[in-house]
């Protein structure tokens, strides 16, 4: 029998991503032992150059109280994304990349990691060394980390796991894709409550 994998495609600032951390991770305690889950980065805001207008923190701090609302998951509001952030979300990724060259076995640490340190802690984590410090946090040496992610290797498969999502047609974050030897099935793509994705695994699991 080929093995089956769980793709789930994020991106580390992504607020729904953040709504959706206790449920990725319910699935991998739960069905860890049954498949693979492997970590796509899709890039959100990859390359984003300028400033973000006032207009549109406010927005974005609306989706995050929706996502709060929706998902229990811990915000901090005060002061997010001070006058001047520029947010983009390609060294973030990068850095989740960078682990994933050094150690694989950390990368849903790592990612959990950046995703409190933005959403919870108000931490820069588009900031090398913010993103160095999270590294250490998880058992990486911070120099390593940051000669890795500094690579042209770690650039390229950043946007390899961003051109792979394009590639699926996926554009929207979180999603996740069954894969097994029929192809390539959506689980969701948006967020859904463990409780609601459940039926659909163990039906797609006895296949």
């Amino acid at each position: 029998m080929s093995e089956k994998i769980l793709w789930y495609i994020a991106d580390p600032m992504c607020s729904w991503c953040w709504g959706f951390m206790p449920v990725i991770e319910s699935i991998r305690h739960e069905y860890g032992g049954r498949l693979k889950v492997e970590l796509l980065l899709g890039g959100l805001r990859p390359g984003t150059k300028d400033p973000m207008p006032s207009a549109q923190r406010e927005e974005i701090l609306r989706h995050w109280r929706t996502v709060q609302r929706t998902t229990g998951q811990p915000f901090d509001f005060e002061g997010a994304m001070p006058e001047g952030f520029v947010y983009d979300t390609e060294p973030a990724s990068r850095g989740v990349v960078a682990v994933s060259i050094i150690n694989p076995k950390v990368i849903f640490p790592f990612f959990k990691a950046v995703q409190s340190a933005f959403y919870v802690e108000q931490r820069d984590v588009t900031n090398a060394a913010v993103l160095a410090q999270l590294a250490a946090g998880v058992g990486l040496e911070a120099q390593r980390f940051l000669r890795v992610f500094e690579s042209d290797t770690a650039r390229k498969r950043t946007l390899d796991h961003f051109n792979k999502a394009r590639q699926w047609g996926v554009h929207g974050f979180p999603a996740v894709v069954m894969q097994n030897a029929a192809g390539y099935t959506p689980l969701t793509t948006g967020y859904r409550s463990f409780k609601e994705l459940r039926p659909q695994l163990d039906e797609w699991l006895e296949t």
